[in-house]
């Protein structure tokens, strides 16, 4: 690891600890002396999503989150909860090389309908695009 002071390629490990999703570093650097910190993570392998129309983009976190943010709002679910959810659909997710649109909602759906109702109901009704109250009743109903 290069040491981001006077980048100098020779850095010693001086202390290792596991962090959320990572493993903290505390380094010394042998030329200046400089301490810093770093981070080493997982690289996850995300697919790529097909939308409706054909076209292609990288599944984007981002994304999923604020759908996910948005079915939630003004509920009892924490953002912890929400982040787990995403977190969830990441890991079903992870490997694949392409997932259609409506496999990524699916999969929100199931994480969503464990964490809160009424937010799963919301998603759904954009998800699958409910145009009248008999959709959402067809949903509730589990028919839909």
């Amino acid at each position: 690891m290069m040491c981001p002071y006077c980048q100098n390629p020779d850095t010693k490990v001086v202390d290792s600890r596991a962090a959320p999703d990572a493993v903290r570093r505390r380094r010394h650097c042998t030329s200046c002396g400089q301490r810093f910190t770093t981070y080493e993570r997982l690289e996850r392998r995300l697919p790529w999503v097909v939308k409706k129309d054909g076209s292609r983009e990288p599944f984007s976190s981002d994304k999923v989150l604020r759908g996910i943010q948005l079915a939630c709002r003004k509920r009892p679910v924490s953002a912890d909860v929400q982040h787990e959810v995403l977190r969830r659909v990441e890991v079903e997710l992870e490997g694949e090389s392409e997932v259609p649109a409506r496999e990524v909602g699916r999969h929100v759906l199931d994480a969503l309908r464990e964490a809160d109702e009424v937010a799963w109901l919301r998603f759904a009704s954009v998800y699958q695009e409910f145009e009248t109250v008999e959709h959402f009743l067809q949903a509730i109903r589990g028919e839909r």
